[in-house]
């Protein structure tokens, strides 16, 4: 782009002009280096307000017009650990923007709020005037001092250092570091900040050097030499005055182009120093906004007015919330405060010339200023509708009578050509219902030909089902009454053995009496046990055969019952069968008068259901009955079972005694053999004592024979099964007192043995051994008294289940009888049913609804068949535990 050599004595040469003429000479490496430093930040600049005079070119802006919008992107203060010229001037920037900001908000509110007389308090803000001052003043100011600095070459940056520390040691904003002497600080709007003066001056020398302009005024390229068009004489005089003088000057006419704006301000805040999302130093964001202004901003708002309007415009805008007071003539203000007055708004103020409105409040006006208008428009709207509808209105009325009159004609054209087509219709008609009638009439005639075959197809058909059925029903009742007969057989059978056996026992409760008589003989108790040996072999082998039949019942029992369950699977075929050919037939059509006669079936049908349902309840009812009959004659067999047990182990014991007593009499007579000669002294006193013994045997008796009578009246006045416990416990009672006389018997025989206490031992052993035998006679004696009242408490018992067993076997054949007529009841309706199946497709429902209802007859009848069969299997069971 340039010529090297060139660029090579720009950089380390220089030309100095003197009267004499031109002087070139070499400049050292310091100033060399400084010297490309600048020509690369010389370039930089131009690069930037070339970039930046494009940018605005391409934005399109007029520049006739005097409105604009601009953006204004500036740092904030700034302050490092190190802070140099550049900090001096960004932070002299943000002071100046900082004024300007001051007094849009803080100064000009107030301002305006006192020109306007409202009630409003002043508020102090902090102004930064003085420091403004303390850098831009001229002279005297830091700005100026560096300047003058600069145009003496031996200046360094202690001699400036030292002059700034002389030329402000008493002002309020600058303060000197103690342990610096080259440092300087400034107290800024946002906080103390340090400068370093070491390079103030070489960064304040910064300008453009005409070898450097007129190296890059020659380029080849036309976009650098551009870049550095040809120098005048005011700007050889502008490019030799310092960096700061320049930055200043930019500086104020940035300020006059605010100035002459609406300025909006935009604060960003930094939110942390990691510079990481969703992190807040809550310190630095506070110290930002503190130093930045706006708290006192916020503050101001809170407390003013942001909107406000003159009366004029006001008046204009919002003269449609009361139109009323425009009428009136008043003065604008008042105009206003009574429209204020009457939307109800609080809060605002009415200054000299304008309306001082909260924030919102204008939103409100506006809000209520819409609702006015669009319901004015809505008004107007609706007039002009009505006036367009009325027009329409109008012309179609004229339009129709026009329709009319022509339609009224062409009606009247189609009216006489359809009374020339009625005629011609009624011709046609004619011949039509003559050729329907005769077609009609052919089909009926086949219809009635096909029912009148289907018809007797099925009174054939129904006959030939009603026989089958008929037949059926006759076998099943023969084979029901020979099962009844032979369970009657069976019962009768079973109660003549009950009798049997009671009167076995009877026989053998009388035998156990006459043993008693006969205890003292051995021959006759061994002759009593082999009969008892007898009996019971009598007793088991009557067992046996009772099993025998019992099982042979059971076996013909079950033979019936399978017998009776085939029987009903055929029936329950043949009701399919019945129901299939109904279904098979009900798709026929019947004839008219055959339904009147259907129904009047159908009627009677449901009579006959209705009594065959009373028949049932009162049948249930019955059953009910014979349940509870049926539980307490159960109730009234366990407690005899019980009895009967409890009589079987007293006849063991009795036995065993027997046992006993034999062996003792086989020892006494061996005794007696050999002592016969020796006791025939004792035998007189023996025989005394064994008749008193006989006395007290027939007292025994006596009142034996008196508990027998009084056990008898008891008996006599039992009604139920309960009562026989409390005769019982009676009887125990009248055993101990039997007892008790028993004990005075033997202590009078232990008073006659003391008497004979003179005779010998052996005579005196012979009567402890008839003592002790006569003690087991009277046990035997009270046990056969006890056993005897049991089996005429039993016997009782047995004739009251005999009788009742009698009962229920009456109420069984009843309940037979019953079950019969409800079976040809049953015969009835299948018939009746059979009948019916002629009817038609409409009465098929009502068939349906009878048919499960002869059903559900035939399942209760069933349950009624099997309740009584379990009836008398629990009979059977009851006997045989009698048994």
């Amino acid at each position: 782009m340039c010529d090297c050599e060139k660029l090579e004595n720009a950089l380390i040469k220089r030309e100095i002009n003197t009267p004499e003429g031109v002087i070139t000479t070499t400049v050292g490496p310091n100033s060399a280096t400084i010297s490309r430093d600048g020509l690369a930040k010389q370039i930089y600049s131009r690069l930037f307000e070339w970039l930046v005079n494009r940018i605005n070119a391409s934005i399109g802006q007029d520049p006739d017009s005097n409105k604009l919008i601009g953006v204004l992107d500036i740092y904030g203060f700034e302050s490092f650990k190190t802070n140099s010229f550049e900090q001096l001037c960004i932070n002299f920037t943000n002071e100046k923007l900082q004024q300007h900001f001051n007094q849009n908000v803080f100064k000009m509110e107030q301002e305006e709020y006192t020109r306007e007389q409202i009630n409003w308090s002043y508020i102090e803000f902090v102004d930064n005037q003085d420091v403004l001052d303390l850098i831009e003043k001229k002279p005297g100011g830091i700005i100026a001092l560096l300047d003058e600095a600069c145009m003496f070459p031996k200046s360094t940056h202690e001699t400036l250092s030292q002059k700034l520390y002389e030329k402000f040691k008493t002002h309020k904003r600058f303060t000197k570091p103690k342990l610096s002497r080259t440092a300087f600080t400034i107290q800024h709007y946002a906080g103390d900040v340090t400068y370093q003066s070491d390079q103030f001056l070489d960064k304040n020398k910064d300008y453009v050097v005409a070898e450097h302009q007129e190296l890059l005024n020659g380029s080849k390229c036309s976009f650098v030499s551009g870049l550095f068009p040809p120098a005048t004489e005011e700007n050889t005089k502008s490019s030799k005055s310092s960096i700061a003088t320049r930055f200043k000057m930019q500086l104020h006419e940035l300020m006059e182009t605010l100035s002459s704006t609406e300025p909006h301000y935009i604060r960003c805040i930094k939110p942390n120093s990691v510079l990481k999302p969703g992190i807040f130093e809550n310190t630095n964001v506070l110290q930002q906004l503190r130093c930045s202004g706006v708290l006192e901003a916020i503050r101001i708002s809170c407390a003013g007015y942001p909107t406000r309007k003159q009366f004029h415009d006001f008046l204009h805008r919002f003269c449609v919330l009361a139109p009323e007071i425009l009428k009136e003539k008043n003065d604008e203000k008042v105009s206003c405060q009574k429209i204020l007055d009457k939307m109800g708004l609080q809060g605002y103020q009415i200054g000299r010339t304008k309306v001082f409105l909260r924030a919102g409040q204008m939103a409100e006006l506006d809000g209520r200023r819409t609702e006015m208008r669009n319901s004015a428009a809505r008004g107007l709207q609706s007039q002009f509708r009505t006036h367009v509808a009325r027009e329409q209105f109008l012309v179609l009325r004229d339009t129709s009578i026009c329709l009319q009159s022509f339609v009224r004609a062409r009606l009247a054209c189609k009216q006489h050509e359809l009374l020339r087509q009625q005629t011609a219709v009624l011709r046609i008609q004619k011949n039509a219902r003559w050729y329907f009638a005769w077609k009609t009439y052919y089909q009926m005639r086949l219809s009635a030909i096909t029912l009148q075959a289907g018809l007797r197809a099925m009174a054939a058909r129904n006959e030939f089902t009603f026989r089958k059925r008929n037949k059926a029903s006759v076998h099943i009742q023969s084979q029901w009454r020979c099962h009844r007969d032979y369970s009657n057989f069976m019962k009768l059978k079973r109660a003549a053995l009950t009798y049997q056996c009671a009167w076995r026992r009877s026989v053998a409760r009388k035998e156990l009496r006459k043993l008693k008589m006969a205890a003292r003989d051995t021959q006759a108790l061994k002759v009593a046990k082999e009969k008892l040996e007898e009996y019971v072999e009598e007793l088991k082998s009557c067992l046996g055969r009772e099993k025998k039949l019992r099982a042979d019942f059971e076996k013909s029992k079950a033979e019936e019952v399978s017998k009776l369950k085939e029987a009903l699977y055929e029936m329950e075929q043949q009701v399919e069968e019945v129901k299939a050919m109904q279904e098979q037939e009900s798709a026929k059509k019947a004839v008219e008068e055959a339904l009147t006669q259907e129904r009047e079936k159908i009627s009677l049908l449901t009579t006959e259901i209705e009594g065959l349902n009373a028949l049932l309840v009162a049948e249930r009812e019955e059953n009910d009955v014979m349940k509870k009959v049926h539980a307490n004659a159960l109730e009234t067999n366990e407690e005899l079972n019980k009895k009967i047990s409890d009589a079987d182990e007293k006849i063991k014991q009795f036995s065993d005694t027997v046992q006993r007593l034999e062996g003792t009499v086989s020892e006494y007579e061996a005794l007696l053999l050999t002592e016969r000669q020796q006791n025939e002294a004792a035998n007189a006193a023996v025989a005394e004592s064994q008749a008193r013994s006989e006395a007290l045997v027939s007292k025994l008796e006596d009142a034996v024979k008196q508990n027998d009578l009084l056990h008898e009246a008891a008996q006599r006045f039992e009604e139920a099964t309960k009562n026989l416990e409390s005769s019982l416990t009676f009887e125990k009672q009248r055993h101990q007192a039997n007892l008790i006389e028993l004990d005075e018997a033997r202590e009078k025989i232990e008073e006659l043995q003391r008497e004979v206490g003179d005779t010998d031992e052996k005579s005196t052993l012979l009567q402890t051994s008839i003592q002790s035998l006569e003690e087991r006679l009277g046990e035997k004696d009270a046990l056969l008294t006890t056993e005897r009242l049991e089996s005429e408490a039993t016997k009782k018992s047995l004739n009251e289940s005999e009788d009742r067993n009698k009962d229920l076997l009456m109420k069984i054949e009843v309940a037979e009888k019953d079950i019969a007529h409800f079976q040809e009841t049953v015969q009835r309706n299948e018939e009746n049913m059979a009948a019916l199946e002629t009817s038609l497709r409409s009465e098929r429902q009502q068939k349906d609804a009878i048919m499960k209802q002869l059903a559900e007859s035939q399942g209760e009848i069933g349950e009624l068949q099997r309740k009584l069969e379990d009836a008398d299997a629990r009979n059977g069971l009851l006997q045989d535990s009698l048994q």
